[in-house]
């Protein structure tokens, strides 16, 4: 088959779903902290409640893995599907934040299986020379969802006030889930399990500690620096005194260069490797950084910030396509939730980073610090990424056909 037919028979099976899902969640993540307040939280316990999706998804990630290994992908995006609608419910029904708190952080665990075990699948049936291309259009059509669901959200704001966005993402998820039953699998194994190793995640972790210790460094720093970006742009924003209006608008912009730049980062990862993307991506983002203290006008900041979406867009796709091909064909899954786990520990710590940094010192030295953190990963990926990965056929240079 063609390349541009292999890709298109993922469309409506793979890719439809994950833009549905993140249209949900791209409509929730601006409501979470308004139904805090609504619910009494003082402005400190909203913040919280917020940061619990993204707790969860860290205590989702390695049970995810087991799940994906026992039951299968779809099954288990199945059933995050079914978790994620009645943590929304609860949600919309919530009469005290410790049940919004419990149920955000539900919806975070829900993610960590559908992400999971979706990358799971893309790894076992897409060709090693379309896989990289593969992965960042799944990372690409979630982020186009993310960016497209918070204008619907805001639509059903008008007709339900905070609980339009949360019943709106039931109808998303609702929606990936009959498409996820109803459609086959455009390639593959039919539903099979992939093949489980006898070794649980503390055996897997200690079998390619080699890995993780590097990469797996390099990973961290990645969603660290990744993750800063979308804190520090409204934070200097505010700091410039920039108003709200604004600051969306040049958050926005930001998002829709990095949305565009998916399938030109996936094509460069196939054609010459690996490296190439995820070195200039964390240069950039790193220089984007440290450029950031200078900037005192929005059009400075907007030029920044553009810079920012250059650098996370070339980068879309990399922590997937890495993971993908380091992880063994025995207990893949098992090995994805241990890997997602190292990005999901930096996309959480780096905004609590410039909190702590900003908190002690000031916001410009946390800023810094982050773009500091971004060379030392540009750095780490360009030294620890394999020139040579496992492919089905014969051992081949990262980034190139197999047999190539």
């Amino acid at each position: 088959m063609s390349e541009q037919v292999t890709l298109r028979s993922f469309g409506l099976g793979v890719y439809l779903p994950s833009l549905l899902y993140g249209v949900g969640q791209g409509a929730m993540a601006p409501i979470i902290a308004l139904s805090a307040l609504d619910l009494g939280a003082s402005v400190g316990v909203a913040s919280l409640v917020v940061a619990l999706a993204g707790i969860g998804q860290l205590l989702g990630d390695l049970p995810a893995g087991a799940l994906a290994g026992r039951i299968g992908e779809r099954k288990a995006m199945l059933a995050a599907a079914v978790l994620l609608v009645c943590a929304l419910v609860v949600c919309i029904v919530a009469t005290s934040v410790w049940m919004l708190g419990v149920a955000i952080g539900c919806t975070g665990f829900a993610g960590a299986v559908w992400g999971l075990a979706r990358q799971a699948y893309l790894t076992e049936v897409v060709p090693f020379h379309l896989r990289a291309r593969a992965l960042s259009t799944l990372g690409g059509v979630h982020r186009i969802g993310m960016f497209i669901g918070p204008f619907l959200g805001a639509g059903t704001v008008h007709l339900a006030h905070t609980d339009g966005p949360y019943g709106l993402h039931i109808v998303a998820v609702a929606v990936a889930a009959v498409a996820l039953i109803t459609l086959p699998e455009p390639a593959g194994r039919n539903g099979a399990r992939p093949a489980q190793t006898h070794l649980g995640t503390v055996g897997m972790a200690r079998a390619h500690l080699p890995v993780l210790r590097t990469l797996g460094v390099g990973t961290v720093l990645v969603g660290a620096v990744r993750a800063s970006r979308q804190a520090v742009i409204p934070l200097w924003a505010e700091h410039i005194g920039l108003d709200a209006a604004t600051t969306s608008l040049i958050f926005g912009a930001a998002g829709a260069v990095d949305m565009l730049l998916f399938y030109p980062a996936g094509k460069v990862m196939d054609r010459i490797g690996r490296a190439w993307v995820a070195v200039p991506s964390m240069v950039v983002l790193g220089i984007a950084h440290l450029l950031l203290p200078l900037t005192t006008s929005g059009a400075a900041l907007f030029g920044v910030a553009m810079i920012m979406g250059v650098g996370n867009g070339i980068g879309s796709g990399i922590i997937m396509t890495l993971g993908a091909d380091l992880s063994p064909s025995v207990g893949r899954t098992t090995f994805l939730g241990t890997w997602r786990l190292c990005a999901d520990i930096g996309s959480s710590t780096g905004p609590l980073m410039i909190g702590a940094v900003s908190a002690a010192v000031s916001l410009g030295p946390a800023v810094l610090l982050v773009g500091g953190l971004g060379l030392i990963g540009a750095v780490v990926m360009g030294h620890w990424i394999p020139h040579y990965v496992p492919s089905p056929r014969r051992v081949a240079p990262s980034g190139s056909p197999p047999g190539g």
